[in-house]
């Protein structure tokens, strides 16, 4: 279902040059984008994933990782086909790395009406790299928030000025997973990307924009796993979003074409969630490792356990209805609160 992109520009000769993603790619008539989805026809670049959905989901805002925006909600979750990445252990290579547009159709009013049916409070776009379909999502944002449902990104935040700024007042949230720390080479080797720069200006001007802003690092093990790399990472986010900035360290699993390395050793998580708190960041957390202490929210006043986790369900909530400590009142920021009817449907039970 072609669809002309907005963010494009026309050169000589029917060549265009893509500004959706940092690689500008320059696409002559009839040629593809990095990504697969953007095509060159006839001068003019069009989405050809514009209301394809390869994958279609409910799952707990949690899941995004998203530990401050919303809390307990349920978002319906979307994806295409197609990635400006080519990450060697994705999780999701089924679909972003496929070269055949399919998927079923939905509309954006289909999008948005099957989340209300399915009591969601939020629409969010992930599972392959949201910018690349951008137009797509921005048409969705649009009927979300006309019905009073937020939209959040789960991206590689390898974006252009120009794609921020047509998200900006759009978009409400956004989780930037950086993939070892972003060291340079790591993306090179990796990745297929070169390095963490338009990513790093991606989460400032984000910032300055209003989008409520949280980061995760995937830290694969061996190769992905430098500690003054993640310190450097820390330290941009502490200095340039803020220390209350949320900042997530995943454990990696081994995927598609990575299955010789090991998960991530927990002792390394550990280590890195230290450095973490050493550069001053003050809600640093774990990932993809259930039941460990540094899931929860702790107070950075007084220490006290806020909220209390166990993968993506919230257990216990110490936070009164302005979202500050029961023990000490200092204030917590998180966007909304916990309905008060919520209800643990996403537990796992401990073993």
């Amino acid at each position: 279902m072609a669809h002309e992109c907005s963010l494009y520009e026309p050169l000589p000769q029917h060549k265009v040059r893509c500004t959706a993603c940092a690689r500008y790619c320059t696409i002559p008539d009839g040629s593809h984008g990095f990504c697969f989805v953007r095509k060159n026809v006839g001068g003019h670049l069009e989405l050809l994933s514009y209301g394809r959905a390869a994958a279609v989901q409910i799952d707990p805002v949690e899941k995004k990782p998203l530990s401050h925006f919303h809390p307990g909600s349920r978002v319906f979750s979307i994806g295409t086909v197609g990635c400006n990445w080519r990450c060697l252990y994705c999780q999701n290579a089924e679909i972003s790395q496929e070269h055949e547009i399919q998927g079923r159709p939905l509309s954006p009013k289909q999008a948005v009406d099957w989340a209300e049916q399915l009591d969601c409070q939020g629409v969010t776009f992930t599972y392959n790299e949201p910018t690349i379909f951008i137009e797509y999502a921005l048409d969705i944002m649009a009927v979300a928030k006309a019905r009073g449902l937020f939209s959040n990104f789960v991206t590689n935040g390898y974006m252009t000025p120009e794609a921020v700024e047509a998200l900006t007042g759009h978009l409400d949230a956004i989780s930037v997973d950086f993939k070892g720390s972003g060291e340079e080479g790591f993306l090179r080797k990796y990745i297929t990307a070169k390095g963490p720069a338009p990513i790093l200006e991606t989460l400032s001007r984000l910032k300055r924009g209003g989008v409520h802003v949280e980061v995760t690092n995937l830290i694969v093990p061996q190769v992905g796993d430098d500690p003054e790399a993640c310190r450097r990472l820390a330290r941009f986010v502490c200095e340039e979003l803020g220390p209350e900035t949320p900042f997530h360290l995943l454990r990696f699993h081994p995927d598609y074409k990575m299955l010789d390395l090991p998960e991530t050793p927990i002792a390394t998580l550990e280590r890195l969630h230290a450095i973490a708190v050493e550069e001053g960041l003050k809600f640093a957390y774990l990932g993809n490792v259930w039941g460990h202490p540094l899931e929860h929210t702790y107070c950075p006043g007084c220490g006290a356990m806020a909220v209390e986790r166990y993968g993506f369900t919230i257990r216990r909530w110490r936070l009164d209805d302005q979202n500050r400590c029961l023990t000490c009142r200092r204030s917590i920021p998180i966007v909304g609160s916990l309905p008060k009817d919520y209800e643990p449907t996403f537990v796992t039970p401990l073993a």
